[in-house]
Parts: C-alpha cells; structure tokens; sequence
C-alpha cells in the first residue's frame, strides 16, 4: 500500500507484519493534520487490497476443492480392488477343498487293503504261534512221560515263551483252555520231579541217576523261582534231619561242652555236599550257601534255648564264663570259616526268602549264629572287666623301661601299648557279636581302667621316688600320656563308628584323655622342678645379698649369671629329650612362670629393699628377661631367629615385676610421691595392698600412718575413682611372718599353673587326678615323716608349696585355741607332703632353709636346718 507521506512503497507493507496494530499505522499515515487531505485516496488503497484479497482465498479454495475429489475416487478404487481379491481367495480356498475330497476317495481304498494286509499278517503269526504251542504241549507230555529233562527244560521255555503271546486272547475259550492245561502241566512236571528226588535220595541211588537230576535242576530252574526254592528247601530239611534229631533232641548232645560235634558235623556235611551232590545243582543256586544258612538258623535257635534254660537253673548261677566264651570263639571260628569260603556269593538268604528283594537279604555270616549269644554278653564284658583289672597292679609293679633298654625321645611305657593293644583285640571281638548295648557296656569299662591306669599307674610313677622321676623317666611319662591322649580319641571314635547310632551320642571318653593331658601336665611340671632345683644356690645368693642396705647400682647382680647357666644347662638337657614341639614351648612357659614367682618371692624374704636395691633389681629383671627369651631357642640351629610369641609370654611373666620393683624405687619422702607411684603402677585402691608395699620398704608402722592417710585422701579422688579394688598379685602375697610366705607362694604358682600351658589342650577336668594326687600326698606324708620346719624359728616352705595346688586344709579346721594352733601346721604339712611329687631332692628335706634361708633376730639367713 503506498505511503500518504511519500515514503516509498519498496519497503515492506505494515499490513503484512505479525504485530501489525491498526492505531500505530494510522498514526503513522495520519501524522500531521495536513495529512488528512489524503482520506479518500488511502481508503482507495485499502478497498483495492481487500478485493485482491478476496481473490487470492477464491482460487486457494477452488484448488482446494477439487484436490479432495481426487482423494475420494482413489479410495474407492482402493476398496474395489480389495474385494475383488477377498473373491479370488475364497475360490482358491474352495478349489482346494475339492482337491483333497478328491485325494481321499482316491486313497480309500488303498488305505482298506493295507488293514486287511495287516489284520492277515497278525493272525497268520497267531494260527503259526498257535500251531506251534500245541505241537510243542503234545510232545512236551510226552517227554515227561518219558522222564526226558534235558529235552523238556528246553521245550519248557519254548512252551511258557509262546504262552506269554496269548495273554491277551484268554476271553477266547480255546485259549483259555489250554492255557489250563499248560499251567496243569506245569504242577504235574514239578511234583513229578520232587518225587524222583525224594525216591532217588530215599534208594540212595544219586550216583547213578546224578544226570536225570542235574537234568531236572534244568527244568525247576525253568519253572521259575518257586519251584526252585522247593527244591532247596526239600533238600536242606532233608539233609538237617539227622542234624535236628541229634543234637536238638538229647539233652547231652546238644548241650554247650559239645558244640564243636555240631560244626564237624556240618563240616562233614559240606564236604558230602561238594563231592556227591554239587554236580546236581546249578551253581548259581548256591545251594551250599542255602544248606549253612539253614543250619546256622537251626543252630541260633537252639543256642538261644540252651541259654535260657543256663541262665534259669536251680541254684541261680549264670553259665561258666570259660564255657560261654570258648563256646563263642569257637562259633565266631566257624562263622569266619563259612564267611571264607562263601566271600564270593552276593550275599547270604534264607530258604523262606529265596525270592524276596534284596533288602531282606543279610549280608555274609558274621553273627548267623553268634547273634543268640548277645543277650548274655553281658558275662563276657564282666570277665573282661576283672581282666582288665588284674592289669592294672601289674603294670604298676613293672619298670618304667627294661633296663637294657636304651633311651630315646619318643619312647614310651610297654604298659600302655600293651593295654591299647588288648582294647583293640576285645573291641574287634565284641564288634563281630554285638554293636548295640553290650559294646557301650564294653566302652564304659574301657573309660574305667583308662581312669585307673592314669592315676594308679603314670601318677604313680610321677610320685613314686622321693625326689621324683629322672629327666628321663619323666619323658617317658610325658610322651606316654600323649599316646594315651592320642588313642583314647581315635578309640572314642572306632567305638562310635561300629555302635548303633541311637548309642553313639552316649560314648564319650573326653574326660579319660583329657586325664591324659593332666598327667602330661604335671610330667611337665616335674621336668620344671628339675630346673627350678638348680636355681637352689642362685637363690641363696640373692638372699645373701644385703638389699636394704645398698647404696650403689652396678652391672648386674652375680646371682643372675649363674641362675641363667644353672637354667639354660638344664633346659637344653631337658628340650632335647623333647620331640614335640607344644610341650617344649609348654615347659619354657612353666619354667619362667615359675622363676619370675620365685624372684617375687623372694623379694618379700629380703624385705626390707632399699630404693637403690629396687633398683638394682629391677636391672637384673631384665637381664633375666633377655636370658629367659632364649630358652625356646637353646638347641637351635646358631642364627635362628627367637620365637616371637614366647618372647612375648616371657614380658607378660617378668611384667609382673615391674610394677612391685618400680614402687620400691619411690622415696618415702615426699610421701605423696610414693602414693602416686603406688596408684601409677599397682593401679588399686586397697589400704591393705599399699601396707603391704610399705612393710616391704621397711617403714615401720609409726611412719606408715601419715602415708596411708594420705593414701586414702588421693584414692578417693575423681581421678582414680576407676582404679580395680584390689591388685590380684599384690593380694596373694604373705607378709605377716616368714611361715605364712608358703602359702603366698602357692597362690602365685597356682595362678602360674593355670596359665602356663596354653600350647596344650585346655579341656582337663582334674577332678580324679587331683583326688589321686593328694590321696597319694597323704601317703608319702606316712611314708616319709613330717619333719619339722620350725614356725616359730621362721622357716620357709615356699618352694614346696609353689609346685602344686595348695590341698584343703579341712584337718586344720577345729575350734578353740587348740585348733588355732594346729591348723597351720597341718596345711603346711599337707603341703609339704604334696610337694614332694615334684620336688627333685627333697630327702631330709635338707635343702628346704637352703633354697630360701632362715633369718633369724639379726637378718642373717640360715645355711641348713
């Protein structure tokens, strides 16, 4: 449209704009009013545009109009041609249908011909078959007649074989028939044979008539498993018959003194059987196998009245143990004879159960007659049982080893070989006659003499010298309870591996070996006492040592040396005695258990110790503690390097030191310098306790209270508040007089002994061998004497009392004054007689005062008694 104020028209027309707004474009037309001259000539303007307009959406509308009628013809051709398909397919369709009701009519009658073909064929093969079973019936019946058996097995089959084609025809009558008369002829073959047995049997003329026999096997075999488990069965009562009237119906005969009659006669027999009659049997009969069952079953049934009737005589005592136990071994000797010769059968069954399945059937003829004497094992496990109980004496009598025997590290006691020998044989025997209540019976008595023969005889041999087995002995002690320890598991597990399995949850030998492992144990703990009697001088050397009065620090004290050397000779003698390597570490740990006690020990009877004498023994605790860690190491190879898990438990034993040694180093001045280190390193808020480390100072009892005041003061405070109660070692300790130091020394080696032997198993009930330890203590106390250690004088029994369990002290328990006075001396001397099973030279008990002193008024220690 052209501009009113003479803009040109080049530019694009405003109507043509997406945002075009009428009032801008007036505006801008009519933007002067000289400019509105010029209405009409813009009107004009627009009513030209509009019609061209116009124009333009008539010819788009017509175009428009005649594309849609193309669409819709096309579409109706579409559907044209589509149905006109549809038609061509439903022809196809019918054509088809035409053609194969063509195809049928034409193949109708070929498909007929090929039925009738078929229908022919089978009742060509029907009449044949037919033909064929009468031809075979009629000769068949005259071949019985004629007793020819080897011709009649063979038709017999042919026979029974073709009869199988007509089952289905029996509606038949003519098929029925003869089906009759087929199974009619069956049972008269089969009784006709039975009675040819019994006649020729009868006449004795099985020789001469052994072919028709053999020949008639043929045809029972033929007739199927009944007629073959007759003819068995016939045969075995027949041949039992003389065995029945013999020896079940005379009393004498067939009592128990004649049981070796019965198997020769069967013996006998047998050998009857393989040279006249086995040629008449087929061998997969196993009809000699079918004769022993039924001989055996004949026989169990006769033993097991005979022993009712034993066990119900007159004057009510059970059969003769002899006779019944020759009796059962010569049974099981026959029963292992039968089951040689009969190993290669499958297995073993009843005339009665000839044709029954498999699982009916038992395996072999172990037990085929034994089993009737079960019920009255009981008697055979009694025997046994007072066997075995007149071992046990015996084998205390004999010497640890021949004496021409020559010493190793494995060796053990002939004794115990000897007794798991015999528990293997019995186990063996009575497996074979019963695997239910009696073999558990026989396991409990084998529990009962593997109690005995641990406490009666190796503890015995522990305790049976005054100074204790030798090194050597003690080894051979050591390595016999592992054996013990070793078989009674693998016996628990034989045991329950033939028990019936309702019983096997009640065979427990646990508690005998773990026995075993407590007398192991304690061999150990005598080869420590070895050891430990050595440090004897050591020891004494210490006490001689003036510890209060020391002023200086020096190298280590000379003691030390030597105790090393006297523990490292023995050591190394004793290691090399050991083959195996848990009890070796087992001793190494007892051994320095034993000696960081000792050393505490004999802290409290040097007391009182100087700050510079804890000092000094503090450093010669840790020479200790380098020498002990190479204990484990001795008879190594030179550069091996040291175990470090027993480095390890040699600083947990020599820790125990250090917080007792570190506190006596404190002055007493500052006092609440010495609490501190009291509460630092024992780490408790016992009063008694810390008296205890005062009385080991020296502090008299004036001094004593300011600090135990002030003790009281610092323990309460919050900061301490979570320290234990008491300090487990700190309370054992004795310090009331030189005596009572004994049993300080026990609690310290009690708790050694608890925890000195984690290489060995830990599941030992010391219930019964502590109960034979102290019976045994109680009579070496008889034995011995009870020498008297002098209370009053101040005599020291630690080192017997730290070498085993502190015994109760129940005799020492009266009321009054009287029983205040004897009560201690009665745990001491229980303690010292117990002792005596460890201790290495205890004669006289010369060298009790020697190893710990006897300090008198003026502090100086007592060489001897």
């Amino acid at each position: 449209m052209p501009q009113v104020n003479g803009t040109s028209t080049a530019t694009a027309d405003p109507l043509d704009f997406v945002d075009y707004d009428p009032i801008d474009h007036l505006n801008a037309l009519f933007s002067h009013p000289s400019t509105l001259s010029t209405v009409p000539t813009v009107s004009a303007s627009l009513q030209r545009y509009q019609d061209g307009l116009d124009a333009d959406i008539s010819s788009l509308v017509t175009v428009q109009t005649t594309s849609d009628g193309d669409s819709v013809r096309r579409i109706q051709d579409a559907k044209a041609e589509l149905a006109e398909l549809f038609a061509k397919i439903e022809g196809v369709r019918e054509r088809a249908l035409e053609t194969e009701r063509t195809i049928t009519e034409m193949t109708a009658d070929i498909k007929r011909l090929d039925s009738t073909k078929r229908n022919l064929t089978l009742s060509m093969t029907a009449l044949k078959r037919l033909q064929m079973l009468t031809t075979a019936y009629e000769q068949l019946r005259g071949m019985i007649q004629s007793k020819q058996y080897r011709e009649c097995a063979h038709l017999l089959q042919a026979v029974m074989q073709l009869m199988a084609h007509f089952k289905s025809y029996r509606s038949i009558d003519q098929i029925a028939a003869l089906s009759r008369n087929v199974a009619e002829l069956q049972r008269e073959l089969l009784e006709q044979i039975c009675e040819d047995f019994e006649v020729t049997f009868a006449r004795g003329e099985v020789q001469q008539k052994r072919g028709m026999l053999a020949a008639a096997c043929q045809v029972m075999d033929a007739l199927g498993d009944h007629a073959r488990s007759r003819l068995i069965t016939w045969y075995c009562n027949t041949q039992l018959r003389e065995y029945r009237q013999v020896f079940r119906g005379n009393d004498e005969a067939g009592s128990l003194d004649n049981i070796s009659r019965r198997y020769s006669w069967f013996t006998r027999m047998l050998k009857t059987y393989d040279s006249e009659h086995a040629a008449l049997f087929p061998q997969h009969w196993h009809v000699s196998e079918m004769l022993a069952n039924a001989f055996c079953e004949n026989t169990r049934d006769d033993y097991r009245s005979i022993l009712q009737k034993s066990m119900r005589r007159a004057d009510g005592q059970p059969p003769d143990v002899n006779l019944l136990l020759s009796c059962l071994q010569e049974t099981l000797d026959f029963e292992h004879t039968l089951e040689k010769r009969f190993a290669s059968g499958e297995s073993r069954s009843s005339m009665d159960t000839v044709t029954s399945s498999g699982e009916d059937k038992r395996h072999g003829f172990s037990q085929a007659i034994s089993e009737a004497f079960e019920p009255y094992l009981s008697i055979w496990v009694e025997s046994q049982d007072k066997q075995l109980a007149t071992l046990i004496p015996k084998y205390r009598q004999q010497h640890i080893r021949h004496p021409e025997e020559e010493f190793h590290s494995q060796l053990v006691i002939p004794s115990s070989t000897e007794l798991f020998h015999q528990y293997r044989v019995t186990l063996a025997q009575c497996a074979k006659l019963s695997t239910g209540g009696r073999l558990l019976e026989l396991a409990q008595t084998f529990s009962k003499y593997l109690d005995m023969y641990s406490q009666q005889v190796l503890s015995y041999y522990l305790a049976d010298k005054t100074g204790g087995p030798s090194i050597e002995d003690a080894i051979i002690i050591l390595n016999t309870a592992d054996y013990c320890y070793q078989t009674t598991n693998q016996l628990e597990e034989k045991i329950k591996a033939r028990i019936d399995e309702d019983l096997r949850d009640k065979v427990d030998m646990q508690s005998q070996a773990d026995s075993f492992m407590g007398v192991a144990s304690a061999a150990v703990r005598a080869l420590v006492s070895k050891a430990e009697a050595d440090c004897a001088a050591a020891w004494r050397e210490m006490r001689n040592v003036p510890w209060g009065k020391m002023e200086t620090v020096g190298d280590q004290s000379s003691y030390v040396s030597y105790l090393l050397e006297r523990v490292n000779e023995r050591s190394k003698e004793i290691l090399r005695c050991m083959h195996k390597q848990q009890y070796a570490r087992s001793y190494c740990d007892n051994i320095v258990d034993t000696l960081a006690n000792t050393y505490i020990t004999n802290i409290i009877v040097v007391r009182p110790v100087s700050e510079t004498g804890a000092e000094q023994m503090l450093l010669d605790s840790y020479v200790l503690k380098k020498g002990f860690s190479q204990l484990a190491t001795l008879n190594a190879d030179p550069g091996t390097p040291p175990n470090q898990a027993f480095i390890k438990r040699v600083n947990q034993s020599m820790a125990k030191l250090d917080p007792i040694l570190k506190t006596l180093q404190v002055r007493s001045s500052p006092a609440e310098g010495l609490v501190q280190a009291y509460l630092i390193h024992i780490r408790d808020r016992s009063e008694t306790n810390f008296r205890k480390m005062l009385e080991l100072k020296g502090i008299t009892k004036k001094d004593q209270v300011h600090l135990v005041e002030l003790f009281n003061a610092h323990k309460s405070s919050p900061t301490n508040e979570n320290l234990q109660a008491s300090n487990p070692l700190i309370a054992s300790l004795q310090l009331s007089n030189q005596a009572s130091t004994a049993s300080s020394l026990a609690a310290l080696k009690d708790s050694a002994v608890a925890s000195s032997t984690p290489s060995l198993p830990t599941r030992f009930d010391p219930s019964h061998f502590g109960t034979a330890l102290m019976a045994a203590a109680r009579d070496a106390g008889d034995r011995f004497g009870s020498p008297n250690l002098g209370v009053g004088s101040g005599a020291n029994t630690t080192n017997i009392a730290s070498r085993a369990t502190s015994p109760p002290a129940e005799d020492g328990a009266v009321n009054g004054e009287a029983g205040a006075q004897v009560g201690p001396a009665n745990l001491n001397e229980n303690l010292k007689n117990f002792g005596k099973f460890f201790q290495p030279n205890t004669a006289g008990f010369s060298n009790l005062t020697a190893r710990f002193g006897r300090r008198d008024g003026s502090g100086a220690p007592a060489e001897k008694k």
